[in-house]
Parts: structure tokens; sequence; C-alpha cells
């Protein structure tokens, strides 16, 4: 009987471990993942500048325009979300700010799409496409960083891991997301 006890007592112990290690696990690789958002935002806010200054070449009188790409960007850049400490409120600040400088990178190149010899130009052509894949990657690690999340979430959440969970205070992150207007907004075109 003592050998069965013991037994139960080492399977519960050794699925705790387990369970442990791997909610541990789950959170480094969603703060992992973050870190992976946070180094394609910031290739995008330094491309930005590049795209203002060759627009505003040929289109010097759309000034309100450039003042709100570059205000959206300024804002963006000033919120830090901390890897190791990933709070909802973080998130949510960074979304906002990023749906904002989205919305009027769309209205700088919707301007620039006036402006044939701006189109043709090589240097406009070649930070359009960097920041069409800047914008790639940004969804892809945000779709990394969300799948993290929801597998953190989801154990956190299932019986018996819930258990384990609760006992060692593990908390359930933000999932990175984009509020929508409440009209659709088209996606940024981006012509050659």
């Amino acid at each position: 009987m003592s050998w069965i006890l013991i037994g139960v007592i080492a399977a519960v112990a050794i699925y705790t471990v387990v369970t442990y290690n791997g909610l541990v696990k789950l959170v480094q690789r969603s703060k992992e993942a973050w870190a992976d958002i946070d180094v394609q935002l910031k290739r995008r806010y330094d491309l930005i500048p590049n795209l203002v200054e060759a627009v505003k070449g040929y289109a010097g009188h759309e000034r309100g325009t450039f003042d709100e790409v570059t205000a959206a960007r300024a804002a963006a850049t000033q919120i830090h979300v901390d890897p190791t400490n990933i709070t909802p409120e973080q998130i949510k600040a960074m979304a906002g700010a990023e749906q904002a400088l989205g919305a009027s990178l769309g209205k700088l190149l919707a301007i620039a799409e006036a402006y044939p010899d701006l189109k043709a130009s090589q240097n406009f052509s070649q930070l359009q496409t960097e920041l069409s894949d800047t914008e790639n990657k940004i969804q892809a690690a945000r779709r990394f960083y969300n799948g993290n999340v929801r597998d953190l979430i989801v154990m956190i959440q299932s019986f018996p891991s819930n258990l384990i969970a609760n006992m060692f205070a593990f908390k359930p992150m933000e999932y990175f997301e984009l509020e929508t207007d409440s009209e659709q907004r088209e996606p940024v075109k981006v012509t050659f």
C-alpha cells in the first residue's frame, strides 16, 4: 500500500514540475515573441522619416499629413513595453499608437499616389518596398506572439494545469490586437 502512495505522490510531483516548466517556457516564448515585434516596430519607425522626406520633396503643400505622420511616429516611439513585465495596459497603449501610425501612413501613401514622378523615384520605391516588407514582418511577429499568448492562456485555464498555474501565480498575457474602426479601413495599397 505504501508503494502505491509513494507512486501517486511521485506522479503528482513529476506532473507539477513538468507543468510548471511548460508554463515558464510559454511565458518566456511570449516575451521573446514580443521582443521580435519590438524589433520590427523600431525598423518601421526608422523608415518613416525617410519616407516622409521623400514625399515632402514632391508634395510640400501637404503639411498637415506630414505633421500627423511625424506626431504618430513620435507617440508610438514613446511607448515602451518592457518584455520582462508586459502588462495589458502597455499592450493596449502600443496597439492604439500603432493603429494611429498605420492610419497616418496610409494617408501619406495616398498622397504619394497623386505624384507620378514620386512613384517613379527609385528611392521612394525602395522605401515603399522596405515598408511593405516591414509591415509583413510585423504581422508575422504579431501572429507568433499572439499564438504563444494563446498557448499560455489555454494552459493556464485548462484543468489540471490551471491548478499548478494558480498555485504559482501565473497570469495570462494580453493579445496584441489592433482595434478596428467602426467602418472597415481599406488596406494601404503599395504600387510601383
